[in-house]
């Protein structure tokens, strides 16, 4: 408000200024004296003419600045809240993991950048028997350790996702089939050193099954989830806690 009040005051002794400096010139070159009621019109019209007018632009301009600010504001918290939205559709609830239609997507941005990588999926062995023996909720507790354990072995920059009850997906950016290895066995080990005790003092052994296979050029996602799901039903039937990768997705097509 003081702000207004001055800007409008400045604008009106400008009005005033301008004013009797036409007076000065334009009356006596007519002829006319300057009298009194002259002085007083050349001075109080543009004065207050002049700070009503400019006092109602002013606070009008000074309103829609605060609404243009206002509407910024509000534009950036939407847009604050949709991409915490979205980022909480793209995640599984219980892990923090992408959710499967957000791996895959993800898998597919991955694939158009380059053809380098594996993908691998792992599975956790005999799950069912716990959350049969114990409840969901211990099943549960087993599943989080589970994944932070995948975690743990996955590189930096590399794409973890649940793509199933006790299903995940790594895909490993730019990894060579000896990356891959490491990778896939660092997590399966990682897995094995877990100490889950749900009841009393018995150790529940956790292990996992990890069928792989590095990226070959051409070959679409469904391509390598066919390859690498192959590859885990081999480890599981071959006696699970296993990894077995894929070194040729067109041998083993």
């Amino acid at each position: 408000m003081n702000s207004i009040i001055l800007k409008s005051a400045a604008v009106a002794f400008a009005s005033v200024a301008a004013s009797l400096l036409l007076t000065l010139i334009i009356v006596p070159a007519m002829g006319f004296p300057i009298t009194r009621t002259i002085w007083l019109t050349s001075t109080v019209c543009p004065l207050v003419l002049a700070w009503t007018a400019c006092a109602g632009t002013f606070w009008q301009s000074d309103r829609l600045k605060n609404a243009h600010r206002e509407l910024a504001r509000a534009h950036a918290q939407l847009a604050a809240a949709h991409r915490r939205l979205a980022e909480k559709a793209s995640r599984d609830d219980m892990t923090g993991m992408l959710n499967r239609e957000s791996f895959f997507a993800a898998l597919d941005g991955s694939r158009r950048k380059s053809d380098r990588g594996a993908l691998l999926i792992i599975d956790a062995d005999h799950f069912k028997k716990i959350n049969d023996s114990f409840g969901h909720l211990t099943g549960d507790e087993a599943l989080l350790l589970i994944a932070s354990a995948i975690e743990r072995g996955v590189r930096s920059g590399d794409v973890l996702g649940r793509i199933g009850g006790e299903e995940f997906g790594a895909f490993l950016t730019g990894a060579t089939e000896q990356e891959a290895k490491r990778v896939a066995e660092r997590i399966r080990r990682e897995v094995e050193l877990i100490r889950f005790r749900p009841v009393d003092e018995r150790t529940i052994p956790l292990t996992v099954s990890i069928g792989g296979t590095v990226c070959g050029e051409d070959v679409t996602v469904s391509d390598l989830m066919r390859a690498a799901d192959r590859r885990l039903y081999q480890a599981k039937h071959a006696g699970r806690n296993l990894t077995i990768l894929d070194t040729d997705i067109s041998a083993a097509a």
